[in-house]
């Protein structure tokens, strides 16, 4: 059977602890983001009010058209672009070409987008999308959610959404019962993500609920839908009144449009909603990631499946949808570089996906390429990005801007103004969106880093910064063998080794490491060192994440002890790029401290 990282291991193989693989993804970005928790009619984020804001993907349904878009790099998009901080997987039940006609397909479909979710620090919503859950057998919700439990509770990630939009049917006999039956088997696994229950009326009688809820459980929240076109005051009226009854409320769908998916963007009631989210705290996805015909789709027909969109690729509800969720936090600011996902260099990062900023806007550009630029530039202003260096060395780096009057001054700096790394002079170039390039040469140490390009001298707009290397030479980049992304089996202990630090020991046989987002910077034959030591001897492959393809495969000499250590290597073609590293055990019983790539030609 397989993990949600795509390892194999032998269907006898016992997990030596959960705590063990607990621990594991605690070292990883699993628990990045804040837990929720319900207190009061509030869904507080990290214990403090708050909302997040994002998208639900289209149906997962065989055929329907929307499953091409359930692919990590759509929520690479969603999170690094958008700034979404929570995606919903919508899996079809029990309509055509859904989990009951094809499980394994649909939750694989759902997986990716949990998996991808959790790899971005973001929320994601596990979507039972039926209309007539509790008119099925409530085994097979039961028996879902019970794995989907055991895999991703030990994450603060993921929320499951156990009944979409029940239709015209009883609360308190039709839709409570089947939700105490399904919540009751998740919290014997999971004691503490949150739940959220449909509601009756395809999810807008959150007041019926209200005056019922669920009792004997913490951290439930009730779905709220609602379209723009269709749903007005008199919903946010029985919205109001749930509230004011005490329970809490998640958006899990909503659309700027009728409730039939079709018609314009209704901008006033769009507006209203918002207005009405944000002053109760009330997180939300919107609908939907899609390209089919309709005014509820975010994408025009035919736009990527691998995100990269530019404005023309949105719809009108799209382009509107990208406007509120940039700007849910508030006005362009704000410090969320902890939890970013790091831009590996070399690379082009646009200047309006910061992970943090001061007074600064972002608007529309007409640049090559088109997008947004940062602009409305005043002195002391700034934007942070994350990034991760290979190796330290000179890297030149390239600013796209723009400047109507005297120009300005930019500079590269760390994160909060220390150190800085050199400035630019921004030249006029006779208007705001007339374009040009400038660059300089400064020396980065290696490493997962915070910078930020700050307004020495006001007035200019950025589109655009590009980080490449200088230095000749062939550079390693080493990686510590207990920095792993996910794993299978293994455990961390003090090492002896020349630098001390941690080595990863305790593999046995089908144990495996993966490590995510290794940066390649160009394609070519690289000499894979690895750091190991062993009392009797095993063997070592080394692979993409998931086992394929397989770059070859080390026998691991008998050293004497398991701190006696000593290097063995392998030849291999890597491409460039964020790649996806894995290191399985063939045959176990020996420990690995790091391992390196280093290019040969």
């Amino acid at each position: 059977m397989k993990n949600e990282s795509g390892y194999s291991y032998p269907a006898g193989k016992v997990r030596k602890t959960m705590l063990l693989a607990a621990l594991a993804l605690m070292s990883s970005s699993a628990l990045a983001v804040e837990p929720l928790s319900v207190n009061g009619n509030q869904v507080l984020v990290g214990g403090q009010p708050g909302s997040v804001a994002g998208n639900s993907f289209f149906w997962s349904n065989n055929g329907w058209g929307g499953e091409k878009f359930y692919n990590s790099s759509i929520v690479s998009w969603l999170k690094s672009d958008w700034k979404s901080g929570v995606v919903r997987a919508a899996m079809g039940v029990e309509d055509p070409g859904g989990y009951f006609d094809d499980p394994a397909g649909n939750e694989a479909k759902v997986r990716a987008i949990v998996d991808a979710a959790i790899a971005n620090d973001m929320y994601v919503i596990i979507d039972w999308h039926s209309h007539y859950a509790n008119e099925h057998d409530w085994s097979r919700a039961v028996n879902f959610f019970s794995r989907m439990a055991a895999d991703y509770g030990h994450t603060n990630n993921v929320l499951y959404e156990i009944f979409n939009e029940p239709k015209q049917v009883s609360w308190s006999s039709g839709v409570k019962p089947y939700a105490e039956s399904v919540i009751s088997s998740i919290r014997s696994i999971d004691p503490d993500n949150l739940i959220i229950v449909g509601t009756p009326n395809w999810s807008q009688d959150v007041d019926d609920a209200s005056f019922d809820p669920i009792q004997g459980h913490a951290n439930i929240a009730y779905g709220l839908h609602f379209y723009s076109g269709s749903h007005g005051q008199w919903l946010r009226d029985k919205a109001q009144t749930a509230l004011n009854n005490g329970i809490a409320l998640f958006v899990t769908e909503w659309g700027t449009v009728n409730a039939d998916g079709n018609g314009g963007v209704n901008y006033g009631e769009t507006d209203a909603w918002m207005e009405f989210l944000k002053n109760n705290n009330i997180s939300h996805a919107n609908w939907s990631i899609n390209d089919k015909p309709e005014g509820a789709s975010a994408l025009v027909p035919g736009a990527s499946a691998t995100g990269n969109w530019a404005p023309a690729q949105l719809t009108a509800s799209g382009n509107k949808v990208r406007d509120i969720i940039l700007n849910w936090g508030g006005p362009a600011g704000g410090d969320d570089c902890d939890s970013a996902t790091a831009v590996n260099v070399p690379g082009r990062i646009e200047a309006e996906a910061f992970c943090g900023a001061d007074g600064v806007q972002t608007e529309t550009t007409s640049d090559t390429g088109g997008g947004e630029n940062v602009g409305y530039i005043d002195i002391d202003d700034w934007m942070a990005y994350r990034i991760n260096v290979p190796a330290a060395g000179n890297y030149e780096i390239s600013y796209r801007v723009a400047a109507n009057g005297a120009g300005g001054v930019l500079q590269f700096e760390g994160k909060g103004g220390s150190p800085v790394y050199g400035q630019l002079d921004v030249p006029n170039t006779g208007d705001w969106q007339s374009w040009t390039t400038i660059s300089h040469t400064v020396s980065l140490p290696a490493g997962d880093q915070q910078v930020a390009v700050a307004a020495v001298g006001p007035g200019w707009n950025i589109n655009w910064l590009d980080i490449q290397s200088t230095d000749s030479g062939n550079e390693t980049i080493k990686v510590e063998a207990e920095n792993y992304t996910f794993m299978e089996g293994v455990q961390v202990e003090a090492t002896s080794d020349v630098g001390g630090g941690q080595n990863v020991g305790y593999l046995d046989d089908g144990d495996w490491m993966a490590y995510h987002g290794v940066n390649v910077p160009s394609a070519g034959n690289y000499r894979a060192e690895f750091r190991v030591a062993s009392q009797g001897g095993g063997q070592l492959s080394f692979e993409r994440a998931g086992g394929s393809p397989l770059y070859g495969t080390l026998n691991v000499p008998a050293t004497g002890d398991w701190q006696n250590w000593t290097t063995i290597s392998m030849d291999v073609y890597l491409d460039a790029g964020s790649q996806d590293f894995g290191i399985g055990v063939p045959i176990g019983g020996w420990n690995l401290n790091w391992f390196s790539l280093t290019k040969l030609d």
